[in-house]
This record gives C-alpha cells, sequence and structure tokens, in this order.
C-alpha cells in the first residue's frame, strides 16, 4: 500500500472515530512533512505500555489528532504489527509542571481493530474513562489550591500572582464568570479574573454573588497564607479550607 493510501486510510479512520466518540471532536491529520509537530506530539504521548513500546521500534512518523473543546486530546497512530488496525493513546496537556503528573496512572494507551465503529465504543468504555480521571487530577494538582465547584457552591481561590480562580463544568456558572471578566483556560480547564485593576476585581466578585444566588448556586472565597483581598471585596465569602498537597517529579 503506497503511503499516500495508507495517510488516507488513517484519516478517514480517525474521522469516524471523531464523529462516533460522546462529546464533541474534531479530527486533525499530521503529515509525515509535519516533523516539527510529529516530535511535539511524540513527547506528549501519555503512555507507559503499549503505545510507547511501539514508539520506542517506530518513530512517529504520521498521526491523527482528536480534539476536544476542553482541550482533551487522544491520538491514533499507525500500528506496526501483523494485524489491521491503529494504536491510540491519550495525550497530555500542554504546559503543566511535571510535579502534577505525580502519583497520576497513565491512561496508557489501546489497540484498535481495523473497524472505527467498534473501535469508538471500546475507546469510550475504556480509554476515555481513564483519561478523564487522570486528565482531572493532574489538571487539580497544576492549580493552586483550587478545588472544583460543586453544583450548588463556587469555590474561587486567589492566586499568587494576584488572579481569582475556579473550576467548573457548569456552563450557566461559566457564562456568569465570563461576563464578569473571567477568562477561561481550556488546556487546565479553569477560569480566571485578572488582578491588574483591583478595584474592578473586587466589583466583579461583588457582583457575581446576586447572580449565582438566583441559580440556587453559593460562593465561597478562599484566601491564602499572606494573601488579603481587596477591601471592596464582599465580606460574606467565608475561605475554605486548603487540602493538602504534595510535590515531587513527573512520572510520565
Amino acid at each position: 500500500m503506497h503511503d499516500h493510501d495508507i495517510s488516507e486510510r488513517l484519516a478517514s479512520y480517525a474521522d469516524v472515530l471523531a464523529s462516533e466518540l460522546p462529546g464533541t471532536w474534531t479530527s486533525s491529520h499530521l503529515p509525515p512533512d509535519a516533523k516539527d509537530d510529529l516530535t511535539e506530539l511524540a513527547d506528549r504521548i501519555w503512555d507507559l505500555d503499549l503505545v510507547a513500546a511501539s514508539l520506542a521500534e517506530h518513530p512517529l512518523k504520521q498521526a491523527a489528532v482528536l480534539s476536544r473543546p476542553d482541550g482533551a486530546q487522544l491520538v491514533v497512530l499507525d500500528r506496526h504489527d501483523e494485524r489491521d488496525g491503529f494504536l491510540i493513546a491519550a495525550v497530555a496537556p500542554r504546559a503543566l509542571p511535571d510535579e502534577a503528573y505525580h502519583a497520576v496512572p497513565e491512561p496508557n494507551g489501546i489497540a484498535l481493530a481495523d473497524d472505527p465503529f467498534l473501535s469508538a465504543e471500546q475507546i469510550a468504555g475504556d480509554l476515555l474513562t481513564r483519561y478523564d480521571s487522570a486528565l482531572a487530577q493532574v489538571r487539580y494538582n497544576a492549580l493552586e489550591g483550587i478545588q472544583l465547584s460543586q453544583p450548588d457552591r463556587v469555590v474561587l481561590a486567589w492566586q499568587s500572582d494576584g488572579s481569582v480562580a475556579t473550576s467548573t463544568v457548569d456552563d450557566r456558572i461559566g457564562t456568569i464568570l465570563v461576563a464578569h471578566g473571567f477568562v477561561q483556560d481550556p488546556q487546565i480547564g479553569v477560569y480566571r479574573l485578572n488582578g491588574d485593576d483591583t478595584q474592578a476585581q473586587a466589583r466583579a466578585l461583588r457582583e457575581i454573588g446576586p447572580q449565582l444566588d438566583v441559580l440556587g448556586i453559593g460562593t465561597a472565597l478562599r484566601h491564602p497564607a499572606g494573601r488579603t483581598a481587596p477591601t471592596s471585596a464582599p465580606a460574606s465569602l467565608p475561605p475554605v479550607p486548603a487540602g493538602p498537597r504534595t510535590s515531587a517529579t513527573r512520572t510520565r
């Protein structure tokens, strides 16, 4: 089979996977001449088992990347054995510190048969479940004490750069936060409010409370040691106790 035919087969297979996986996924193909992109992608493949062993013998020559709006990515690559099909692996997020990966098991990849429809079911019931769990943990580890907001409470945490950040999967909350100056970072799944203008920051914090109250959602503001809120910030937001954190080297 010619290289062009192999590339077309991989791209088509990945397109079907993207349409069949739960949620919203898009597919993009990295051809052999995209050497820099392939090198960067290979370094982020989150695997210490089947896919890592394959890459050790067969460096990445082409790949298809499946991407979700929240920053999650999966990579589909050639299977260098006697069987038809492909390999698929999780991709580690960009720009997270090595210590965020401490004690988080790798969501090792799996082998896929030549049927993309059956493979989509296999991915959804296995790799994707493990990947989402690992992804949530490393994102949490990378944050400065940010707790995932609960359905009935938004937890806001001061950051060392003076910003305020929170994490939520509730689109209603996200809409209110963005309307008051928070910016979402899809790579680590958080909303941040810049602290350059402390008066504007305090005003935004004061205004989001009543809007969340209408939805039956409370707010809590966490103050790290040595950091106080602007004097005009609402006093009704109590601090949230910090959980233990451990720093270690990355194992990915």
